[in-house]
C-alpha cells in the first residue's frame, strides 16, 4: 500500500511540478512548464546564469533542533555560573569548535580565553586573501538544514541572513553523459521520509525501478531502530554494508561513491557505513535536512568574527598568533600552566583543547601518554584532502548549486562567482573543487598531495573537459586538454591550491569507538573538536557540537556537580597503554596553517616541514 502511494504521488508531482533542476539560471522569459524530471543543461546558447536564493527553510521543527536549542539555552540558565564560581578557562585552538566552546561559556558567565596559533580564526573552515585579493578557503563548506547546533549558533548571533539557501535539490554530473547533470528534486510541502523517496523515484537516469527497490528494505533498520543501529554498524565500510544486504552494486557508482567522498573524502570501500547512515538518518527524518545554503561570503569575516565578537562582549577573550609550545604539568600529572612559544604563562581554573587529533597527538605531556584514555588518539588520525580555486576567463555553463562531480579524481565542486554574493562575477568563473581522494591514506591510487600544483591542475582540468565537454578550450598549457574541440573558448587564468594533509578524521571502519569524551581523566582539563565522540561526525556541525559539549562539561564542573562520564574504553587499548614507553612530547614545529593542522598553498618552506613532521604524505 505503501509502495502504491508513493508512486501514486510521484506519477502525479511528475505531471504537474514545473522544471526546478535549473529555474534559478533560466531567463524569465524561457521557463515553460515541463515535467519533474532529468534535465541537462542546454550547451548550445550564452551563458545566463543568475544567482538566486531561495527563502530560509524551516530547519526548527524538528526534535535534534529542539534537543539544540534547549542545549544552548541551558547555558544562560542551568549551567549559569554565580560571580563566584566563574572559571578563567584556557582554550587551546580558535577553529570552530573552540570557539563553540567559548561562545557558550561566556553564556554560561564564564572567562573564556582562546589562543589560536596562526593568525586566523576558523582553522578547517579558515581563509585568507591573495595578492590579487581574491579569498582563498581551506575547503568547499556547505551548510545543511541538518545542521541543527550551527544552525541554532546562526539564530544567536542573529546572522541567519548571511546564509544562501539554494533549491532544495542534489545534483549529480553524468558520467555517460558529459556536460550533462541530473537532479533528485525535493518537492515542497512533502514531509521527510516521502519526499527523499520521491526524490529517488522521479529520477530516471541513476537507478533502475528494481535497483531503487532493492535498496529500500537494508535501510529500513536505520528509521526503525534509529542511532543503535546506525552505530552497529562502524564495522562495516560502505561496500561491505552493502554486499552483506544485497544492495545493487550499481548504486555504489552512482549514489555512494559521490557520498563517501562528499563526506569524508575518501571511497566507499574505505568509509564506515555509520558515517553515511547517520547523514542518511537526518536527511531521511527532516524534511530540509538535504536542503543546502552557502555562506554569503568567506567565513573567518562572515561566521567566526561575530563568534568572536559574541565572546569579547561577554567578558571572553580571542588572541591570534599565539602558539602554545607545552602544556606544563605538575608531578601528579595535573597542569601546572600552558607555556607560550614567547615564553609566557598561561595559569587558568580550566583548560580545553581544541586542536585537531594530529596536533594533540604531539602536545601530549609525557606523564599522560600512558592512561588509556589518551592512547586512544593513536586510532584517530585525519585524512588528506585538496581543496581548488579556478578562476576562469568567461563565464561557464554550471549550475547555481552545489554538484556531485562523480569523477574519479573529484568530489563536489561549485561556481563560486553564481553561489556566493561575496564572490560574485557576471562575466567569469570561478569554481571551488574538492579534489578527492588524493592520497594512498585516503584510499587513493596516486599520491596527489606529493605532486606538484601543475600536475594536480592539470588532471583537474581533463576532468573538467569532461564537465563542461563543449566550453573547455584546448590549451597547451594543459595537456589533459588537447582532445577538446575547437568550440572550447575557456581558458584559465588563475588557481590556487590547497592542500590540507590533515583535514577531518579518517572515518575508517571501526574507528567510531576509539573518540574520546570530552571530560578527561585529567582534573580542569576537557577536550573539545569535531573528532571527540557526539554524533555529528567530522563536520563544521560536529565542531561546534564537540565545542559546546566541552562547554557543557566546564560548565557542570563549575557549579559543583558530579563530573560527567568518560566514554567506556576498548580493552585492546587498556592492554596496550600499560606497554607504552612514556616519552617527552614531539611538540609542534614550525609556523602557519601546515605546522598547526590546516590546509595552505605549499610552498619550499611549509614543503620541507610537512616532508619532516608528516613523512608518509610523499611515501
Amino acid at each position: 500500500m505503501m509502495k502504491t502511494s508513493l508512486f501514486a504521488l510521484a506519477a502525479a508531482a511528475a505531471a504537474s511540478q514545473p522544471c526546478a533542476a535549473f529555474m534559478p539560471h533560466t531567463r524569465l522569459s524561457s521557463i515553460t512548464s515541463t515535467p519533474f524530471s532529468t534535465r541537462s543543461v542546454n550547451k548550445s546558447t550564452a551563458s545566463n546564469l543568475v544567482m538566486r536564493d531561495y527563502p530560509k527553510p524551516n530547519v526548527e521543527d524538528t526534535d535534534n533542533y529542539r534537543f539544540a536549542e534547549t542545549m544552548s539555552a541551558s547555558f544562560g540558565t542551568s549551567l549559569k555560573a554565580s560571580p563566584e564560581q566563574k572559571k578563567k578557562v584556557a582554550i587551546i585552538g580558535g577553529g570552530l569548535s573552540g570557539l563553540a566552546c567559548a561562545k557558550y561559556l561566556v553564556d554560561a558567565g564564564h572567562e573564556p580565553v582562546v589562543y589560536e596559533a596562526r593568525d586566523v580564526l576558523g582553522g578547517k573552515v579558515s581563509a585568507w586573501q591573495d595578492e590579487d585579493g581574491d579569498w582563498i578557503e581551506t575547503g568547499l563548506h556547505i551548510f545543511f538544514g541538518a545542521y541543527p547546533n550551527m544552525m541554532n549558533v546562526f539564530a544567536e548571533l542573529g546572522i541567519h541572513d548571511r546564509l544562501q539557501w539554494k533549491i532544495h535539490q542534489m545534483i549529480f554530473a553524468m558520467q555517460e553523459l558529459p556536460g550533462e547533470f541530473t537532479t533528485f528534486d525535493f518537492i515542497p510541502g512533502i514531509p521527510a521520509p516521502f519526499n527523499f523517496g520521491l526524490a529517488i523515484l522521479m529520477n530516471q537516469k541513476m537507478l533502475t525501478l528494481q535497483e531503487k527497490i532493492q535498496t529500500a528494505p537494508p535501510l529500513l533498520p536505520m528509521l526503525i531502530q534509529g542511532q543503535d543501529f546506525i552505530d552497529a554498524q562502524d564495522e562495516l565500510s560502505v561496500t561491505d554494508f552493502m554486499r552483506k544486504y544485497g544492495m545493487p552494486e550499481r548504486i555504489n557508482s552512482e549514489v555512494f561513491i559521490a557520498m563517501a567522498k562528499a563526506l569524508d573524502f575518501i571511497d566507499p570501500d574505505k568509509l564506515s557505513m555509520t558515517v553515511v547512515l547517520t547523514a542518511m538518518n537526518r536527511f531521511l527524518n527532516e524534511s530540509n535536512g538535504l536542503q543546502m545554503a552557502f555562506l554569503d561570503g568567506n567565513q573567518p569575516d562572515r561566521l567566526c568574527e561575530p563568534m568572536k565578537e559574541h565572546i569579547e562582549r561577554g567578558g571572553g577573550s580571542v588572541i591570534v598568533n599565539t602558539p602554545v609550545k607545552e602544556i606544563v604539568t605538575n608531578e601528579d600529572g595535573t597542569i601546572k600552566h600552558l607555556l607560550m612559544r614567547s615564553g609566557e604563562k598561561v595559569e587558568a581554573d580550566e583548560y580545553v583543547s581544541a586542536m585537531p587529533v594530529d596536533i594533540v597527538k604531539r602536545m601530549l605531556p609525557k606523564k599522560w601518554q600512558t592512561m588509556p584514555y589518551f592512547r586512544q588518539f593513536d586510532e584517530l588520525e585525519g585524512i588528506p584532502v585538496i581543496n581548488l580555486h579556478m578562476w576562469f576567463d568567461r563565464k561557464l555553463k554550471a549550475v547555481d548549486h552545489l554538484c556531485f562531480s562523480r569523477s574519479p579524481l573529484l568530489s563536489v565542486y561549485a561556481d563560486m562567482s553564481v553561489t556566493c554574493k561575496e564572490y560574485e562575477d557576471p562575466d567569469k568563473s570561478m569554481l571551488e573543487l574538492v579534489f578527492a581522494p588524493c592520497s594512498p591514506i585516503a584510499g587513493g591510487n596516486v599520491n596527489w598531495i606529493s605532486k606538484t600544483d601543475e600536475q594536480i591542475i592539470d588532471a583537474t582540468m581533463g576532468e573538467l573537459a569532461r564537465l563542461f565537454p563543449t566550453e573547455i578550450a584546448n590549451d597547451d598549457r594543459w595537456p589533459s586538454t588537447s582532445k577538446q574541440g575547437p568550440n572550447g573558448q575557456a581558458r584559465l587564468e588563475k588557481y590556487a591550491v590547497v592542500k590540507v594533509p590533515r583535514s577531518v578524521y579518517a572515518a575508517i571502519p571501526g574507528r567510531n569507538k576509539y573518540r574520546p569524551s570530552q571530560t578527561t581523566p585529567i582534573p580542569h582539563f576537557t577536550m573539545a573538536g569535531d573528532w571527540t565522540s557526539q554524533k555529528f561526525l567530522g563536520s563544521m556541525e560536529g565542531a561546534v557540537l564537540g565545542g559546546k559539549l566541552a562547554a557543557e562539561v566546564v560548565s557542570n564542573r563549575a557549579l559543583g556537580n558530579p563530573e560527567m562520564p568518560i566514554k567506556e574504553i576498548q580493552q585492546n587499548i587498556v592492554n596496550a597503554a600499560k606497554e607504552y614507553e612514556a616519552r617527552e612530547p614531539l611538540g609542534v614545529k614550525g609556523e602557519g596553517a601546515i605546522a598547526f593542522g590546516g590546509g595552505a598553498q605549499l610552498k619550499k618552506d611549509n614543503e620541507a616541514l610537512l616532508r619532516e613532521v608528516d613523512a608518509v604524505q610523499f611515501a
